[in-house]
This record gives structure tokens, sequence and C-alpha cells, in this order.
């Protein structure tokens, strides 16, 4: 009996060496992929948050801003479970609750995603950036706020209200497209200033 216990701890051990033997040779691409996917399927995660994240040497920083008041908490115990990662830093940001904030966030929400122009960037239009493509770093519009992150999300177009100020971040196809989501969230009357930070779509 002790002999198989110690077999059976042996194995144990050797499987755990070997799974981390693998883990420490995947190519950083595939955590990066991996860690795109845990967030990409965060139940909360919402056209009125924001998530961006950087991987280097086992280390993942989290960006952005969570409107769900537990998407913070989640989307850090979801990198965590990716091979290769040993720290997170979070540095999201939770927005504070305001029923003002609210109501701007649904009335921009209607304004933009109801709009026939933009209406192919509604949920089930096919527009969906954060499965689309990869963003090259340093391209996407709010790599001023988030330098060097990746963003990832489920709405081509995310819509960030703060204290009555409204910002526009995401991708969308063409620069008229832009101008456009501006003019519809500058529309929306109550807002204090609308910020867009909306990329447009680089084509090879």
């Amino acid at each position: 009996m002790r002999k198989m216990m110690t077999v059976v701890a042996l194995a144990c051990a050797v499987g755990a060496a070997s799974a981390r033997s693998v883990a420490q040779t995947l190519p950083d691409s595939v955590t990066v992929d991996d860690l795109r996917s845990k967030l990409l399927r965060l139940p909360y995660y919402g056209v009125f948050d924001f998530l961006s994240f950087r991987y280097e040497k086992g280390t993942v920083t989290l960006s952005g801003y969570a409107y769900h008041p537990m998407l913070k908490e989640d989307a850090e115990r979801a990198v965590k479970q990716v091979a290769r990662v040993d720290q997170v830093v979070n540095k999201i940001e939770e927005l504070p609750m305001s029923p003002m904030d609210d109501d701007l966030r649904w009335r921009t929400y209607y304004a933009i995603y109801s709009d026939p122009f933009l209406s192919r960037y509604a949920p089930g239009g096919g527009m969906l950036w954060g499965h689309r493509h990869r963003v090259p770093l340093g391209l996407f519009g709010s790599a001023g706020r988030f330098p060097g992150t990746e963003p990832v999300g489920n709405y081509p177009i995310m819509i960030i209200v703060k204290n009555g100020r409204i910002t526009l971040m995401g991708e969308v196809d063409s620069a008229s497209d832009k101008t456009m989501a501006e003019m519809k969230a500058r529309g929306v009357p109550g807002a204090f200033g609308v910020e867009n930070e909306l990329t447009v779509e680089l084509r090879k």
C-alpha cells in the first residue's frame, strides 16, 4: 500500500513538472491569445466597460474601466487561470455609481447603435472587433491612456461615462463612422463633454 502511494505521488509530481515545462515553453503569443479569450468570456463585460492588458515575463497588467461592480475582480480571477501567469497587476478603474451617468450611458447607446448609418456595429451586426482581429500595440485609439496594452471587447464602440463625461473607445471601419459616432454622442443632452478615442481600422 505504501509503495503504491509512493508511486502515485511520484507520478503526480512528474505530471506537474511536465505541465510546468510545457507551459514554460509556450510562446508569448499563445499566452496573449489565452488571456484575450478569458477576458472576452467574462459574463459581465459589456458595452459600458473597457478592458486592456499587457503580458510580460509572467506578469499581466490589467487596465481600463469597469462599470459592473464585479468586473474588476472577475477579470483578475480569470487571467490568473492562464498558463505562465505568475502575477497580476490590476489597474482597472471602477466607475462610480451614478443614476445620471446610467441615464447618459443608455441614451448614448441608443443614439449610436440605433442610427441607420452605424447600425452594422450593433449587437448581431457581425462587427465584434475583439474577435475580428488583433489590434497592433500602440495603434489603438486609447493608447494614450493605456500605452503598450492590448484592448479587447465584444463591442466595436465602447461607451465609457464618468461624472457626466462620455468617452468613446474601440475601433470602427472609417473616419466617417468615427465622426458620426461622435456626433451622435454629442447630441445626447446632459453630457458635460465627449472624447472620441475611436480608432479607424488600418487596412492592408
